[in-house]
């Protein structure tokens, strides 16, 4: 495709990892917001939410309708993925007791959470931690979408130890596949869909530093997650799916 570069295409045999615009400190607050509203609407496109909806929905209807049930977001940025995994909760189980909660590095970015949370009548608790060495807030359910991409691997085992002390029942992650189609994609959909040059930086940089699913199921197994499930997605994406050994058993 005209503006690609050749190199872009064929260089997919390893990770390749560059500091996401996004992710600098110095990013001005405007071009943040502008580009988080970017991600919003590629996400809702690609439906983002639907993929952990599919797993999740199975686990809250096993359950009784009067338990309560905490659910968290890891690296939830504002919030566009949980918010709509409650709106979805909120007509599938309207009796249901959810706390929903997100976790971020980024103040601006929980704030804009919370703005997003206030506007659709969700109750949302924010928590500012760096989740790599932090503990997590505990959670029945912990979710974490498009996230492990930004990190190396030793770091991403680090992680998915982290997410499951803080899981009681289930965790499910979500991320990109690293492949020729995805990358495809993510460009022309970045291009499409926003005028964010963030965007259109930091799309195509995240499917060339993601995973591939063998590569996200070796992380897995050195992170002591056993039995857990990875399992490919639409579009170009990829579903980690872990319970705890007391919810197995």
């Amino acid at each position: 495709m005209r503006g690609v570069p050749y190199d872009a295409f064929v260089a997919l045999h390893r990770r390749i990892l560059v500091p996401e615009l996004m992710d600098d400190p110095g990013l001005g607050a405007a071009e943040h917001d502008h580009a988080l509203h970017g991600l919003a609407r590629l996400n809702r496109i690609a439906s983002a939410d639907l993929i952990l909806w599919r797993r999740l929905r199975p686990h809250l209807e096993a359950l009784p309708d009067d338990r309560p049930v905490r659910i968290l977001d890891v690296a939830t940025g504002s919030g566009d993925l949980p918010l709509r995994l409650a709106m979805r909760t909120r007509r599938t189980f309207p009796d249901r007791r959810i706390t929903w909660m997100g976790c971020d590095i980024s103040e601006h970015a929980l704030e804009a959470a919370r703005r997003r949370a206030e506007a659709i009548g969700v109750p949302f608790e924010t928590h500012r931690v760096d989740i790599t060495t932090d503990p997590l807030p505990p959670a029945d359910f912990v979710l974490c979408s498009l996230f492990l991409h930004h990190l190396e691997t030793p770091m991403v085992i680090r992680l998915l130890r982290n997410m499951a002390d803080a899981t009681g029942r289930t965790m499910l992650v979500s991320d990109l596949q690293r492949s020729r189609v995805g990358l495809l994609l993510a460009w022309t959909s970045a291009r499409i869909f926003s005028r964010s040059p963030v965007v259109h930086f930091d799309a195509p940089a995240s499917v060339r530093a993601a995973f591939t699913i063998d590569e996200l199921e070796a992380s897995v197994r050195t992170a002591g997650l056993e039995q857990a499930r990875v399992t490919p997605a639409m579009p170009e994406r990829m579903l980690l799916e872990w319970t705890t050994p007391e919810v197995r058993s």
